[in-house]
């Protein structure tokens, strides 16, 4: 059975915290970005209701909106890669907003894992979410299970605006400014396909180079 939502369920947060968390990502982001950002989470809670998951909204929506703080100017550090970025900045927002150590670091690791496979998925629902929601946003993952009508309204009120090509852009952009946060992660084989020139070491080399004699 497919999951779809009625009008009363399509909605976000209203909370204070939440309020503060859309308005600081619309100052920073791109429209577009800011939109997928909100998608993630509106397909993460659909998600989530076809899994049978019990979350907080407010958490989901909190990792959801500032999952890509990090590919923005502001919160780019030049050194992290850019989950790391945007996780800390994360955690340093709801923090200064009242959040509790251990809702920040459920954000944090939200965010901070929104792209690891296989890992993400094994962690506290708000965290599995996010990850799904990315997923479903950018690479179609999971569409199939939601019904046609909810994605479509999903869109309609959340419009794409070019996120694909929007984000392949400052993924590219960060590896030519910041290559060695790329090393060792999949934005390395996304380097090595876009951006002439870029080489990093590979777990194949560091092994083949061990100093260890055996």
């Amino acid at each position: 059975m497919l999951t779809s939502i009625d009008s009363t369920e399509f909605s976000i947060p209203d909370s204070e915290i939440a309020k503060k968390a859309t308005q600081l990502v619309v100052e920073v982001s791109s429209k577009s970005l800011y939109h997928h950002c909100v998608r993630t989470y509106l397909f993460g809670e659909i998600l989530g209701k076809r899994d049978g998951l019990k979350y907080d909204r407010e958490l989901l929506y909190l990792g959801a909106v500032m999952h890509d703080l990090g590919l923005t100017e502001k919160f780019d550090s030049g050194e992290q890669r850019f989950e790391v970025d945007g996780a800390d900045a994360a955690q340093a927002f709801v923090l200064e907003h009242g959040l509790s150590e251990e809702k920040a670091e459920i954000v944090w690791d939200a965010i901070a894992l929104h792209t690891s496979s296989g890992i993400a998925s094994r962690k506290q629902p708000e965290i599995a979410l996010v990850h799904l929601g990315a997923g479903a946003d950018l690479f179609g993952m999971g569409l199939e299970d939601i019904a046609p009508e909810t994605i479509e309204k999903v869109i309609d009120d959340y419009a794409r605006l070019g996120i694909n090509a929007s984000v392949m852009e400052s993924l590219i952009a960060q590896i030519k400014r910041k290559p060695q946060a790329a090393a060792f992660t999949w934005m390395a084989d996304f380097g090595r396909c876009h951006v002439h020139g870029f080489t990093c070491p590979t777990i194949d080399e560091l092994i083949r180079n061990s100093p260890f004699d055996e």
